[in-house]
């Protein structure tokens, strides 16, 4: 994928030789990667223009917020449509612009399926399938009527498409196929021999509805299961090569899971066309989520953006899941799709886990260090937490608790610093599993649920204008918002953390305009009032191991979002 963007892949050093070969005799999903590559160029914190200029008189659009509506552990009740569709207004008055839904295609495993081990792409809840009509999150009424909820709030609805493999075959089907080592899919573990695939796809519920096609192993190039020796591994079709421009982790990782997808097959490419045609004749769409790109080739994923710009779908946004901690790459990337998919952005939620795991001797000054944000500000997500991330999952990548309010501080108050994500567990709560016993029912969110509305709301009224970064500490940084005429009366902000275990205090500027403003905490953790002098400066502190939001406490809207109490208990019925 390196030389396919052409990016230069020089040899690795012996350490990190030896640490890769370490890596590859660890079990498959223990956490360790043997997808380790020497970086070829990294931008530093320092890097961050600074100020941050923009003019009073330049248009000021309003700052949007993504909204991740689902956690992994979301009952399977059929009920989330609804539940979504309830919340829509509140989410829309913290400032939510897009809401990314969950797969919402049958699933395997029918009632219970999350919807990543898809089984039918056209069966949104509509057909008797894999022992139900609806599917894990709702019947196709409810999500369409929750997709007019949220267009009537002015909120996008993006579609989270599994397009990388395909779950649940109904029946097998004999094929020749080698098995490959699940370490290094580059190499045969031994000579071909026939297996049984389930790659038979009928779809007998639907019947041919929408689309008559039925998948058989020529759509295929590999699976993971041989139902003839009862035996898991990695299985390459005869015929097929896995796709060459894909990530380079396990030497080739095109295989990820179930069933994969050929796309360079004719008759598979057609039909996901049409399918990504057929989805906004269904229900209200603004974009797609595209899962597991690092599974599939860049070459089709750049036809499939041709195809969704070329039928009138080039308002839609587009975020793909490329999970690798090189930014230099995704920017790649991006540029090889001339800029039309944006990407979450991978690195930053690894510096908020190494730095805030450090505690007090965590460097704040290195919080941006080769983000995403810093190479491709306008193609970034940024984010804190999502369902691949929280507890117990396979990419868990764990923050401590009191560093999360600095993270949504940093992705949601900031300029130029990508599109911030939200999660619906660090709204909503988590619900506790078996294997978390001492924590029954619901994991409440962070901070109670009280400072990330709060932080959204600052986004929404008051994060705008000029930016001054003071990035000068290792224990103790901070930013300002000067404020643009055109939102709430001109009215900035002013943020400043610490991990320390003492107050500390930042002098910022926050411009002149300001002076003789009374500012105090909009999270109130910090007591006090901050006088701004005549020339445009504050002295704002901030408790110990704690972020404070200082705003104007006579701005416009500060009464109603003083007031404001979110509502938490998404399960209330």
């Amino acid at each position: 994928m390196s030389s396919f963007l052409k990016l230069p892949s020089p040899p690795l050093p012996p350490h990190l030789q030896a640490l890769q070969a370490a890596a590859r005799r660890q079990e498959p999903g223990s956490g360790y990667s043997a997808n380790l590559r020497p970086l070829r160029k990294r931008l530093s914190a320092a890097d961050l223009p600074n100020p941050y200029l923009i003019s009073p008189g330049q248009p000021c659009p309003d700052n949007e917020i993504l909204f991740q509506g689902f956690e992994w552990h979301v009952p399977a009740d059929g009920q989330h449509w609804i539940r979504l569709r309830n919340a829509i207004p509140s989410l829309a008055f913290l400032g939510v612009t897009k809401l990314w839904i969950p797969p919402a295609c049958k699933a395997a495993d029918g009632r219970a399926g999350n919807g990543y081990d898809v089984y039918d792409l056209w069966d949104l809840g509509e057909f008797e399938q894999k022992g139900s009509r609806r599917t894990k999150w709702g019947s196709k009424r409810e999500l369409v009527e929750m997709a007019e909820e949220a267009e009537r709030h002015g909120v996008r609805v993006l579609f989270d498409a599994v397009i990388n493999h395909k779950a649940g075959g109904d029946f097998v089907e004999r094929a020749v196929a080698t098995k490959m080592d699940d370490k290094d899919r580059r190499r045969e573990m031994g000579p071909s021999r026939e297996i049984g695939a389930w790659t038979g796809f009928e779809f007998h519920g639907r019947g041919g509805q929408y689309s008559s096609m039925k998948w058989r192993k020529e759509h295929f190039t590999g699976v993971d299961y041989d139902d003839n020796g009862r035996e898991k591994g990695v299985w390459k079709f005869q015929g097929k090569e896995w796709a060459e421009d894909v990530d380079e982790e396990l030497g080739n990782y095109d295989f990820l899971m179930f069933a994969d997808i050929d796309h360079r097959h004719p008759e598979v490419r057609a039909e996901l066309f049409r399918w990504v045609k057929w989805l906004p004749t269904q229900l209200r769409l603004g974009g797609l989520r595209l899962d597991a790109l690092k599974h599939y080739s860049l070459q089709f994923l750049r036809d499939l953006l041709f195809h969704l710009d070329s039928h009138g779908l080039r308002d839609w946004f587009i975020v793909g899941e490329y999970w690798r901690e090189d930014s230099e790459f995704l920017a790649k990337l991006i540029d090889f799709v001339n800029h039309r998919l944006s990407l979450f952005d991978i690195q930053l939620v690894s510096n908020f886990s190494k730095i805030s795991l450090l505690q007090e001797r965590g460097d704040l000054r290195k919080i941006f260090d080769d983000s995403l944000c810093l190479w491709r500000p306008h193609n970034a997500v940024t984010f804190v937490t999502n369902h691949d991330t929280q507890p117990g999952q396979p990419l868990g990548t764990p923050i401590a608790p009191f560093f999360v309010p600095f993270a949504y501080a940093l992705i949601l108050l900031r300029a130029n610093t990508g599109l911030p994500c939200v999660f619906y567990a660090d709204l909503y709560g988590y619900v506790a599993q078996p294997s978390h016993p001492a924590l029954p029912g619901l994991i409440t969110p962070p901070c109670g649920g009280v400072v990330i509305p709060k932080m959204m709301l600052a986004r929404k009224f008051w994060a705008y204008g000029s930016q001054y970064d003071y990035f000068d500490d290792p224990r103790c940084v901070g930013f300002t918002r000067e404020g643009h005429p055109s939102k709430s009366g001109g009215n900035g902000l002013a943020v400043v953390m610490t991990n320390g275990w003492e107050y500390a205090s930042k002098r910022m500027f926050v411009g002149k305009h300001h002076a003789g403003e009374m500012w105090t905490d909009l999270l109130r953790w910090c007591p006090g009032q901050v006088i701004i002098d005549e020339n445009g400066w504050g002295i704002f502190p901030v408790g110990h191991r704690s972020v404070a939001v200082w705003v104007n406490a006579a701005a416009d809207n500060r009464g109603a979002v003083d007031a404001y109490v979110f509502n938490i208990d998404i399960y209330k019925s």
